[in-house]
């Protein structure tokens, strides 16, 4: 009986979890804190950055509102997801909705308070930055194009909480937001093509269910093009230490994406350029230690 017990906890426990999309947090988390210490504070002492409440206060609130970002998003998506991931919509159905929708309220609450412990201004940012969050996921994300840019641009404003708190107007730091930002709409419309089956039976009026999957593919391709403009600055204009290799690669990375793009016709050749692009983006987020990595340490 007891033993009966446990697994259900378990499997309410990762239900959650694939919910929230755990690992994702986890990534942000790591990569708020990375691009604090190498990028947005580069030049105060990595103890100070690493131990600064107000930081870690701006990272839990973004942690708590993308989890809560989450779960509105799986509840309006459940029947589309019960047709694109039937595997993991019945993991998630071990917690019931009403209960993901009451975590939501109080993941939302939570971010707020934390924010609050920061200042007003970072009250205001978390409050537009969870609803626009639920509008999207509400309205927006079935929308040709605007579906897509919001989600980009929405993927990307927690380092904007760490930009603005620290008022960095570097301008690497947008050069490198402009190439994350590329990869992230990239990811996106290559999940659309990946999901358009469910699209289609939902009615979602995204880019490959209005404009086709040959329009999709231009627009991928004309996307990976457009990351070499940010990648040639970088490597050429800034001093970016050992991350350049990164760069390299992950041009090369694109250039194997492409060719796949050219090929893909069904749902796994998506998987797999969706992958692809994953890698390239969580890999960045630790790479970002190769930038000048004995001036950090000698910030300690």
């Amino acid at each position: 009986m007891t033993s009966t017990k446990q697994k259900h906890i378990i499997l309410k426990f990762f239900s959650m979890f694939s919910a929230i999309r755990g690992y994702n947090i986890l990534i942000m988390i790591i990569a708020q804190y990375l691009a604090s210490i190498y990028i947005m504070a580069h030049d105060k002492p990595v103890r100070s950055v690493l131990f600064d409440e107000n930081l870690l206060m701006l990272v839990l609130a973004t942690a708590a509102t993308i989890a809560g970002g989450y779960i509105i998003n799986n509840f309006y998506d459940s029947e589309k997801d019960l047709i694109n991931r039937p595997l993991k919509t019945q993991l998630d159905q071990f917690v019931s909705q009403n209960t993901k929708l009451s975590f939501y309220f109080v993941l939302n609450f939570a971010a707020a308070i934390m924010a609050s412990y920061v200042s007003f201004n970072a009250v205001l940012f978390f409050s537009f930055y969870i609803f626009g969050i639920w509008f999207y996921s509400h309205k927006l994300k079935k929308l040709p194009f605007i579906g897509n840019l919001t989600s980009a641009i929405l993927t990307i404003t927690p380092f904007f909480a760490i930009f603005l708190y620290y008022k960095n107007f570097e301008t690497v730091i947008f050069i490198h937001a402009m190439y994350l930002f590329l990869l992230i709409s990239m990811r996106e419309l290559t999940k659309d093509l990946e999901n358009i089956k469910g699209d289609l039976v939902q009615n979602y009026h995204t880019i490959p269910v209005v404009y086709g999957e040959k329009v999709s593919k231009v627009m991928l391709t004309v996307l990976s093009l457009l990351t070499l403009i940010p990648t040639y600055l970088l490597l050429n204009y800034f001093d970016i230490g050992y991350m350049d290799l990164y760069f390299y690669f992950s041009a090369f990375l694109l250039l194997i994406f492409l060719w796949v793009l050219r090929l893909s016709k069904q749902k796994i050749h998506y998987l797999i350029l969706h992958n692809i692009l994953k890698f390239i983006i969580v890999s960045g987020v630790f790479c970002i230690v190769l930038i000048k990595v004995s001036v950090v340490l000698n910030r300690i």
